[in-house]
């Protein structure tokens, strides 16, 4: 008996025992599953080899920001794929998850002569917290890093679409580190281009009445990386604005202007802009007028040579100044505030725009200064 008594004592702790081996063993196969698919992930990832000299300068400065690092690399080597989901999956949603997703994403409408200094800029710049010239509180550092370097990849917004707008190769990455990153893990979509080159396919963007957008992105070294030009079809930051709410797009800072004695009513302007800031309305005695709500406005586009949607920029009071032709130490009035130089008064001074709903700055100034 007793030896009985002692036989039943000692077998629920022989079992949990087991048991504990068991739970053990699976987790580590679990974990030696978990390694053996990261691993096969990283060498896809770096195209079969065991690091690129682009992801070592990518994660130089050793594990600080590590997870933001993860997230770049990620949204840089499979950007098709990230921003393809992002667009398959929005919907409108609570405000305040809204206005978090743009504060880490979010784009600056550029007008087309800025757009183009952009790309011509030969010298460095680093820019830190410009808030009032991107009004999100994080990812809002103008710096570039070897700017001549310049690289076009099929727009991840057009190649997500079933039908989408053609060419797919308008997207260009600005600066190191990212257009060598770009180049050694998307060489079947990507290829190096000229600032000439930079400035045809902006010509030929603008002429097929897209917008100029300069990216920002809080794991993209929380800094501008690239130029995207962006059509409302196909574009997910205009998708983002106009369908589902979120305020991932800044405005320019300039204001379309209808001029009345040359509108007919037509409605064509209503029809090509992006952001629904043109409607037609009744403008009396039968007539139809084409208006523009400033507080929608993001770009004016200049449509010269297209008498039935004439444009006039209008700047806001802060900004009335001529950005193509002041500049202050080589880089171009819309990129910078003149650090110390007040810009030259405009004969006639307009109100400034109301800010762009989701805008976090009232009052602040929504244009590069």
């Amino acid at each position: 008996m007793p030896g009985g008594a002692t036989s039943a004592t000692i077998c629920p702790r022989v079992a949990l025992e087991a048991l504990m081996n068991v739970v053990l063993r699976a987790l580590l196969y679990a974990a030696g599953g978990v390694v053996a698919v990261l691993a096969a992930v990283w060498v896809f990832g770096e195209r079969w080899r065991l690091i690129r000299p682009s992801t070592r300068r990518w994660f130089a400065g050793g594990w600080r920001n590590l997870p933001q690092k993860i997230h770049g690399y990620v949204y840089a080597r499979w950007s098709n794929q990230y921003i393809g989901i992002a667009i398959h999956r929005m919907r409108p949603g609570p405000r305040k998850f809204q206005s978090n997703s743009a504060d880490h994403y979010h784009g600056k409408v550029l007008p087309h002569a800025l757009a183009r200094q952009v790309v011509m800029l030969n010298h460095d710049l680093d820019l830190r917290d410009q808030e009032q010239v991107i009004p999100y509180p994080v990812a809002r550092d103008i710096v570039l890093r070897s700017p001549e370097h310049i690289a076009v990849y099929d727009c991840p917004c057009r190649s997500a679409r079933t039908n989408p707008c053609l060419p797919l190769d308008v997207c260009m990455i600005v600066g190191e580190p990212f257009v060598s990153f770009l180049l050694e893990h998307n060489p079947q979509s990507a290829r190096r281009i000229t600032r000439e080159e930079a400035l045809a396919i902006l010509e030929a963007e603008h002429a097929r009445g897209h917008v100029h957008t300069a990216y920002f992105k809080d794991a993209m070294e929380g800094r501008f990386y690239a130029i995207c030009n962006c059509c409302k079809c196909c574009c997910g930051g205009i998708q983002a604005m106009v369908q589902a709410g979120v305020p991932m797009i800044a405005s320019s800072g300039y204001i379309a202007q209808i001029d009345p004695s040359r509108c007919t009513g037509c409605g064509l302007c209503a029809e090509v802009c992006p952001f629904k800031a043109v409607r037609v309305e009744d403008g009396g005695s039968g007539r139809r007028v084409a208006r523009v709500d400033e507080a929608l406005c993001m770009v004016a586009l200049d449509l010269s040579g297209r008498p039935h949607l004439t444009y006039e920029v209008s700047l806001p009071v802060e900004l009335i100044s001529d950005f193509r032709s002041h500049h202050h130490e080589g880089v171009p009035t819309g990129v910078v505030q003149p650090g110390g130089a007040n810009p030259p008064r405009a004969r006639h001074q307009r109100r400034q725009p109301p800010p762009h709903p989701g805008s976090r700055l009232q009052g602040a100034r929504q244009g590069f200064p």
